[in-house]
């Protein structure tokens, strides 16, 4: 028997979910989450072969109760409605088992924790193609200037932290923009964060 954790926060998923992978003949749903943190710690003390994960849920994210429950014997499978590969690529850093959109077919679901279970990895296959297709186009220098305009600071303390004159860093920021496609600094820090460019 597999023995199931699921963790949802909306309390409709989460019901519906329990219901079907419980009638499958193989499978039991042992334990259920409402956040990140109730998940981890369901997986501690009830010890399930398999925990399917949410990402967005309040407190601790499905991502982060997967960073943390790496290593572990639990096999987690992210269920998420976001098809964006900087969660994607978080993910797989985790060393998650399976991350599947929540609008596949639910038979799919029942099949890819059995082939979890039989040691294979199973990837939507839409995110696989962000995966090759998304380069960061920005040089190292790029990065490190908009991770500092990401960490609050302005032009004069970039200028100051790299060594550089503030009229290169004004240069920096408009190159950056430019090959983002954005409007402004705003918009290149999401994307980047989005697409799972920053460290």
């Amino acid at each position: 028997m597999i023995k199931i954790v699921i963790a949802e926060d909306q309390k409709m998923l989460l019901g519906a979910f329990g219901s079907l992978l419980n009638l499958e003949d193989d499978m039991e749903v042992v334990g259920k989450a409402a956040n990140g943190e109730e998940a981890v710690a369901l997986v501690r003390s009830l010890k399930p072969d398999v925990c399917i994960m949410d990402i967005e849920m309040p407190g601790k994210s499905g991502l982060e109760a997967a960073e943390e429950l790496k290593g572990s014997d639990c096999k987690v499978i992210i269920l998420t409605t976001f098809a964006r590969s900087g969660y994607f690529q978080r993910a797989l850093k985790a060393g998650v088992s399976g991350y599947l959109l929540k609008d596949s077919p639910s038979e799919e679901l029942a099949g890819s924790i059995r082939s979890v279970m039989a040691g294979r990895r199973i990837y939507a296959p839409e995110l696989m193609d962000d995966v090759y297709a998304e380069e960061n186009p920005l040089t190292d220098r790029e990065r490190e200037v908009l991770e500092l305009v990401a960490d609050g600071k302005n032009t004069k303390e970039i200028a100051e932290e790299l060594r550089i004159k503030t009229g290169t860093v004004r240069n920096y920021i408009s190159i950056i923009l430019d090959k983002l496609e954005v409007k402004n600094r705003i918009e290149a820090i999401t994307q980047s964060k989005e697409k799972g460019w920053f460290k």
